[in-house]
Parts: structure tokens; C-alpha cells; sequence
């Protein structure tokens, strides 16, 4: 076969639509083509990919390779194409099995000698797979760094792997138990963040009722005063008053922080807060366009 189809997923702000990576292998003089709007890093995969699978054993096939990430329409970033490339010039050169590629997801940058580093938005497009899957599900195969947080989502099927080697293992005719991917158990359990306390406001006896009101309610809150009234103090302490959050907002939440890459386990159903400068500009609070933060809305 010198075709091979896998799906990964890309990021495009709060989504996380489904891309369709296309292997082929045709008679030529060797070359490797990346297709379908790639960004410098994944046309930089190249390189990767090609010392990974040498450096793994694998042979790279010296004919003319074509991946195609589809929709082309669809702008495509970052390295976490690098391990569904790799597994497709497998798959279309004999060296893997392929008939149970469509039952997977990939995700994953490689380095030179094979290892999976970790992907940003990783709990983003498991939410995203999650969402959108019909018929069976598919499972997900990522590097083990992302496993607890893509395990956030439930009832999500994820299959850490720490290297290339370790994944064609898992799809190998021979694979055992002892050699296959095992399914990640979450662990993972609300953590008891502390909040500031409304007991360090002294005074403001108003606001703190115009908060809590807000809070039980629902409502936004506009707050006007002098530098140094205690607005910010006040702010600050709002996520403590608000009612906890339930399992669709924190993923919500906590997807929004993994665009960015900044997402902590320990924050898992904390309550986002952020205290930008009254001088900062549209591009500073959403961190230069591609990474998103959340804010509390007061």
C-alpha cells in the first residue's frame, strides 16, 4: 500500500477541527513534500521525521513522499503533526499495519532520536474529538506528558506513549500486552485553591455586598473609584464568592488554558483569574494573538 490516511487535529482559536493526514508514496526521485497550508514548524517536520525514523531503525523510504494535511484550507501549526507524518510513511511504505489507523487520533512533536515531547492544546482537541465523534469513538495517541490532561474529558480513550518505537509496538502484529499502550486511568480530583479571602477587605461594606449580590446572580460588575480605593483587592478576592464550578465549565475553562499552554493540573476547577494593567492593549490581554487567557468576568 503506498497510501496511508490518520486523523490529528489542529487549533484554530477555541476549536479544535479534525485534519485528515494524507501519506503517499509514488516512483520518483526521493523527495519530501509537505501540503495542505503548513506553518514554518510543520514544514520543518521534515527534518524531524526523517532523523527520527533512522534513528528508531526504520528505514525512510528514498521515494518521492507527499503528506497532505486536509482541509488545505486550513492553516496548520506547531510539531504535533511530526508523529501522524511518521506513522503514515510507515504505514504506506510496509514497515506498520495500517488496518487499525482509523481508529486512532494522533498528536505528538518527535525529536531526533524518536522521543514524544509534549503538544500544546492537547485537552483542547481531546474535548474537541469528544464532541464531534460519531459512530464509534476513536481513541487518542499523544505524547505521556499530555495523558492527565487530556484525560480531563470523560470518558475519553487515551493512549500516552513516550516515543515513536513504542507506538508502531502498539499497532506491530505481534504486539502483546506486555508491548501494547496501555489505556490511561485519570486520577485527577478537584484541589482545594486558596482563594484571597474577603476577610482582608477592611471596610467597603457596599462593594462587598454589590460582589456578592453579582456572584448569586450572575450579574457583571462595573467597578469605578481612585487608585488605591481597593478595586483590584476586591476583584481579586470575586472568584472565592462564586459558586463551584461544575465538570462543562471547567473543561471549557481549563481548554482555553491549554491553547495557551499554560494549563496546571492543580487549577483543575479553579476558578480564572486575571489582573491586567489598566495600560495594556487588546494583543497583550489575549498574549499576542494565538495564546488565550481567561478572565473573570466582574
Amino acid at each position: 500500500m503506498s497510501l496511508a490516511v490518520l486523523k490529528s487535529r489542529a487549533l484554530a482559536g477555541m476549536e479544535a477541527p479534525e485534519v485528515s493526514v494524507e501519506v503517499h508514496l509514488a516512483n520518483g526521485l526521493p523527495s519530501f513534500t509537505i501540503v495542505g497550508l503548513p506553518d514554518t514548524e510543520v514544514k520543518e517536520s521534515r527534518d524531524r521525521v526523517r532523523a527520527a525514523l533512522q534513528n528508531c531503525g526504520f528505514e525512510m523510504p528514498a521515494r518521492r513522499i507527499t503528506a497532505n494535511l486536509a482541509p488545505a484550507d486550513l492553516p496548520k501549526e506547531s510539531g504535533r503533526f511530526d508523529l501522524p507524518i511518521a506513522l503514515g510513511i510507515l504505514a504506506a511504505s510496509g514497515q506498520l499495519p495500517g488496518d487499525q489507523l482509523h481508529h486512532y487520533e494522533f498528536a505528538g512533536e518527535l525529536s531526533l532520536s524518536g522521543q514524544l515531547r509534549p503538544i500544546r492544546g492537547a485537552l483542547a482537541m481531546t474535548f474537541a474529538m469528544q464532541r464531534s465523534r460519531a459512530g464509534a469513538p476513536r481513541a487518542f495517541i499523544l505524547p505521556q506528558a499530555n495523558a492527565d490532561e487530556a484525560a480531563l474529558v470523560g470518558d475519553a480513550c487515551i493512549y500516552p506513549a513516550h516515543s515513536l518505537p513504542e507506538v508502531c509496538a502498539h499497532f506491530a502484529a505481534h504486539a502483546s500486552q506486555q508491548t501494547a499502550l496501555q489505556r490511561h486511568q485519570p486520577t485527577l480530583a478537584a484541589h482545594a485553591f486558596p482563594y484571597p479571602d474577603f476577610a482582608d477587605v477592611h471596610g467597603q461594606q457596599q462593594a462587598r455586598r454589590a460582589l456578592e449580590v453579582a456572584a448569586a446572580g450572575g450579574h457583571h460588575v462595573l467597578m469605578v473609584g481612585p487608585p488605591g480605593a481597593g478595586k483590584t483587592m476586591l476583584a481579586s478576592r470575586f472568584p472565592g464568592v462564586l459558586p463551584p464550578m461544575n465538570d462543562e465549565e471547567a473543561l471549557e475553562s481549563a481548554a482555553v488554558h491549554s491553547l495557551g499552554g499554560h494549563f496546571k493540573v492543580e487549577h483543575w476547577k479553579c476558578r480564572p483569574y486575571r489582573a491586567p494593567h489598566q495600560t495594556a492593549s487588546g494583543v497583550a490581554l489575549v498574549g499576542g494573538g494565538c495564546q488565550l487567557h481567561l478572565k473573570t468576568r466582574i
